[in-house]
């Protein structure tokens, strides 16, 4: 399973999913899709190995042994992104979130790395992590069963799983296929992190983190091919070495080179984005002219003069000069209808002291990192308590259409 590095991204469909817990300021997110891997892994090892290695076990047992294998295998990939989220954080970067997948798993890091060299030490620990994590397993599972001998071989180390128990079973199981998962994660195709092992070395050496993504990015879209090409030739039945043949694994490997293609363009535009809003005030890109409305006016009277009136989805709420909440346009449906006139703002309105909001000449970037991570359409840009106006992401999404044009956006050089 491939892993990646997800940064600021408003828009991917790894939005959906539920939070498992929180460790050191991060949440832990465990995607819909992560399900469907799941069961493929507890299926193929509890109907498929495991009949085959212990014909002697339970069923019963089978699937616990079964169940128990894939939830260390996510476990696994999980350390595997928590080692990248306190590495991130040594260097001084936000990781917000955590999400596993069907594709493996996503540190969302709140920024680019400062340097080459902290690009080097995030990207490169992951690996390291699973590569250790996979010969810790592998060790203490063929001390539990008690000969090394035959190891060296894959003939070898399923003898030694056949005269296994359960635990020994799993961690002689989860050792190859943790190194395996850090090797494959060193290949350099962006975003993953050999790619962005790859990258820290181009940035270090050209200077230009903007080239030295481009770069990364198109020798991440050149492995996928290679990994997209090879899964159809084994999806059709054509052998290839090592790898062997086979629709569903063939299907499997397409589907992480068409994930890993997406990503690489992905990334590199996101870095494009950053670069265009770095430096950009939000004053350059906020709507100016927008409604404000007092608190002390009722739903009615708010629907009828304000919302019918304007386009305008979200109003701040001001008492003098002076912002003390924000309402939307669907707020007014949290009141019966027969009720708007008795209401006021203030008391449907979110209050000031849970807002997110702005200054005038904070980074444009900030705010759209701000609005993906609250998961909101727009902010208010306050100075000194005073509403100037507010930043949306259309606002910021209509600047970039008019600084990359409309003929291709960000991404066009990088096709």
């Amino acid at each position: 399973m491939p892993e990646q590095r997800e940064k600021q991204d408003p828009g991917t469909f790894l939005s959906g999913g539920f939070r498992i817990g929180r460790l050191r300021g991060i949440d832990v997110i465990v995607h819909w899709s992560l399900i469907l891997i799941f069961a493929l892994i507890a299926m193929n090892i509890g109907a498929g190995a495991l009949p085959i290695w212990h014909p002697e076990w339970s069923s019963g047992l089978r699937w616990v042994v079964a169940i128990v294998t894939a939830l260390a295998f996510f476990g696994s990939i999980f350390l595997h992104e928590l080692s990248h989220a306190i590495v991130a954080q040594l260097q001084g970067i936000q990781v917000p979130r955590i999400t596993l997948f069907i594709f493996g798993g996503v540190s969302q890091l709140a920024g680019e790395p400062p340097t080459p060299k902290a690009e080097l030490l995030i990207a490169g620990v992951g690996p390291l992590t699973s590569i250790l994590l996979g010969f810790i397993c592998t060790t203490v599972g063929l001390m539990l069963a008690g000969s090394p001998a035959g190891a060296e071989t894959a003939a070898g180390l399923m003898d030694l799983i056949q005269r296994s128990g359960p635990v020994g079973t799993i961690l002689l199981w989860l050792g190859p296929i943790n190194v395996l998962l850090g090797i494959f994660n060193m290949i350099p195709g962006f975003p993953l992190d050999g790619g962005r092992v790859l990258r820290s070395i181009l940035w270090w050496s050209t200077k230009d983190l903007h080239r030295a993504t481009l770069w990364a990015a198109r020798a991440g879209q050149g492995v996928a091919v290679i990994l997209i090409t090879v899964g159809t030739m084994m999806a059709l039945g054509i052998p290839i070495p090592i790898l062997g043949v086979g629709f569903v694994p063939g299907l499997w490997l397409a589907l992480i080179g068409w994930f890993l293609y997406t990503a690489a363009r992905t990334s590199y535009e996101q870095v494009i984005v950053r670069e265009s809003l770095e430096n950009v005030p939000v004053y350059m890109v906020m709507q100016r002219a927008v409604a404000s409305v007092p608190p002390t006016i009722d739903i009615e009277a708010f629907v009828r003069d304000f919302v019918m009136l304007t386009d305008q989805q979200a109003f701040p709420v001001v008492e003098g000069d002076t912002l003390i909440g924000l309402i939307k346009s669907g707020d007014v449906r949290k009141v019966p209808h027969d009720e708007w006139s008795r209401v006021t703002i203030a008391e449907v309105m979110t209050p000031a002291s849970e807002l997110s909001t702005m200054g005038p000449s904070e980074d444009a970037i900030d705010a759209l990192q701000e609005l993906a991570k609250r998961d909101i359409d727009q902010i208010p840009v306050v100075d000194d308590g005073h509403v100037l106006g507010m930043i949306r992401r259309k606002d910021i999404v209509k600047w970039l259409g008019l600084r990359h044009g409309t003929g291709g956006g960000p991404l066009a050089d990088a096709r």
